[in-house]
């Protein structure tokens, strides 16, 4: 019998990936990922990241065309929803940091960051590799591992 895999939020209002309409982990994830994120998520993130939808667009590199088109269509393709869960994901890695202080993290992604080589976070979520990066230094920060 075939079961309904959809990802439903639940009531809980303080999780992070409720508030952006998709699980953080699991099948769940994948599927979301491979179908596209539908576009209220992009509206969702720019509201809890403090990033105004300029940035957040430009952090995904999606011209404003493009971007009124995905609102319109009511999704993004894949590699789109790729790039804006990797920002999610830098963005609760911060709020982690900051213990749920969500201006000061928002600050931080904003920032030039000495550990990023006085680069923002924020510019450098485009990449896989930029973004490990990114979270790799939160990690040290939160470790106080400052190598």
């Amino acid at each position: 019998m075939p079961t309904d895999t959809t990802f439903k939020p639940t009531k809980n209002p303080d999780s992070f990936w409720n508030t952006l309409g998709f699980p953080a982990r699991g099948e769940q994830l994948f599927r979301a990922l491979h179908d596209g994120f539908p576009f209220e998520v992009f509206n969702k993130l720019a509201k809890v990241s403090g990033l105004n939808n300029i940035t957040l667009a430009l952090s995904i590199n999606i011209k404003p065309a493009a971007l009124k088109r995905r609102a319109k269509a009511g999704s993004f393709n894949i590699d789109e929803s790729d790039k804006l869960y990797r920002i999610a994901e830098v963005f609760k890695a911060a709020l982690d940091l900051f213990e749920n202080d969500q201006k000061a993290a928002q600050i931080w992604i904003q920032s030039k960051v000495r550990g990023l080589g006085y680069k923002r976070p924020i510019e450098m979520l485009s990449t896989t590799a930029e973004t490990e990066a990114v979270l790799n230094l939160i990690g040290r920060l939160e470790h106080s591992v400052f190598i």
